[in-house]
């Protein structure tokens, strides 16, 4: 299968960089799939399960936040605030983050708070929601 270059960079760190042979990105209106030579582009990432299948590899997955991707010349570029592999995400600690947010969510004391804890509440479910899926494949420690 033919690759192209993918970068994804994490606010911060890099998540990974190198060859890649496919790509699938939660977007507003979906799950988004790039193959080598897409079309250029750019787009808005939601919070949700980022795939990526890298050369002689099993598909793999994360977690990642809002953020962008372009597509330019056979190279992509992701942007996101977060992306983490379901193997480093700590269960517990989404467990309570969205506990919080739920709570900060009832508070409601103003718009600015109420949408930040929306949007922690969105990331500690997607979090929980690849930890999971990431359990259910067999491949992590339960």
């Amino acid at each position: 299968m033919s690759t192209f270059q993918v970068n994804i960079l994490a606010a911060d760190r890099p998540f990974y960089q190198g060859e890649c042979e496919a790509l699938k990105i939660p977007t507003v209106e979906g799950l988004y799939g790039i193959l080598s030579y897409h079309r250029n582009m750019i787009a808005a990432i939601v919070p949700g399960t980022l795939y990526y299948k890298l050369p002689g590899q099993e598909e793999q997955m994360a977690a990642v936040s809002e953020g962008m991707i372009k597509v330019e010349d056979n190279e992509v570029l992701v942007l996101v605030d977060s992306a983490e592999r379901p193997e480093d995400i700590d269960e517990i600690r989404a467990k309570r983050a969205a506990d919080a947010a739920k709570e900060a969510i009832l508070q409601k004391k103003s718009i600015q708070e109420y949408r930040s804890a929306q949007a922690h509440l969105a990331r500690a479910i997607n979090r929980l929601k690849v930890k999971n899926h990431y359990h259910d494949l067999g491949e992590g420690p339960k």
